[in-house]
């Protein structure tokens, strides 16, 4: 792709649904008139987005979700046109992020809207929930259908990016992602430094391989610590599990994040990080990870 997220063979995206290579065209044998509607009105949507990222994480804690959002956020400050899907349904913190807790989706023509924060279309079962503390108590088959409506009946329109947020491991929910929408462009693999971190992203990238997801690359986030004072980085922890995963499983290594207090303080206050705190070097590690995955920054 170039800086501006667009393939040179484009066929797959068709504004209108109409591509007639689309694959929502062609009913499958022993479909019934109900599964070819529900997958053509989904492959319509989708067809309209020319890249859907993934990002996954083996384990909980090392900040699959603020990664997440701040790719989603450099890509739209780079102008491009930007969704971000949360799919962990039973621990949605995108909307805390993003400072959006009390927001509602709207009914829109054909279906209904994402919420917008600032140009960023956004959405999460967070904005569903009657209280934000709700706990949603579902097996798998509620699941895919909340992740299939999410992906069909959300009026996402023309996209250069869909980024999907998803909860920690391998289970339900990044298995009904990675079936239902084709033409995965790929995930993106957060880890920490520690053994046991990087012992559960190996099996993120197993579980890609199985399903010939493409591994865009690992993050290895909280490596360090940056100094709120003098700026200066410090190996709290042990270094390198990242890049040493990388170089076993033999997929790329887009860099390493540090631990820095104003990334917590970015999401306590509902804003992504690389925007609010756009001179730091921890938002400079940010911006050459996306620059690793193929779009210019900026």
């Amino acid at each position: 792709m170039n800086e501006k997220g667009e393939d040179q063979n484009n066929s797959s995206v068709c504004a209108d649904g109409g591509n007639s290579e689309c694959s929502a065209g062609a009913r499958r044998p022993n479909e019934s008139d109900e599964e070819f509607a529900r997958r053509e009105r989904l492959q319509s949507r989708m067809c309209r987005i020319k890249h859907k990222i993934v990002v996954l994480s083996g384990k909980g804690g090392v900040g699959k979700s603020t990664v997440a959002v701040n790719i989603a956020a450099a890509l739209r400050l780079a102008g491009l046109r930007v969704g971000l899907l949360d799919i962990d349904l039973h621990g949605p913190s995108i909307p805390t992020m993003l400072g959006m807790e009390d927001a509602r989706p709207q009914a829109a023509a054909d279906g209904f809207a994402p919420i917008d924060k600032d140009g960023l279309k956004v959405m999460s079962i967070g904005f569903l929930l009657a209280d934000k503390d709700d706990a949603v108590i579902w097996r798998g088959p509620r699941k895919m259908g909340a992740i299939q409506q999410f992906l069909s009946d959300v009026a996402w329109g023309d996209l250069d990016y869909l980024v999907v947020d998803t909860p920690p491991g391998t289970g339900d929910e990044q298995l009904s992602l990675c079936q239902l929408v084709e033409g995965l462009e790929g995930a993106v693999i957060v880890t920490t430094p520690q053994r046991v971190a990087s012992a559960d992203a190996r099996k993120s990238i197993n579980f890609c391989r199985a399903l010939n997801i493409p591994v865009l690359g690992v993050v290895e986030n909280m490596s360090g610590f940056v100094c709120p004072k003098c700026g200066e980085l410090s190996e709290l922890f042990c270094s390198g599990g990242g890049d040493e995963t990388s170089r076993k499983m033999k997929v790329p290594f887009l860099g390493k994040i540090p631990v820095d207090p104003q990334v917590a303080q970015a999401c306590d206050s509902g804003r992504p990080f690389i925007s609010e705190f756009a001179r730091t070097p921890t938002a400079d590690s940010m911006t050459a990870i996306i620059q690793q995955l193929g779009v210019q920054y900026g």
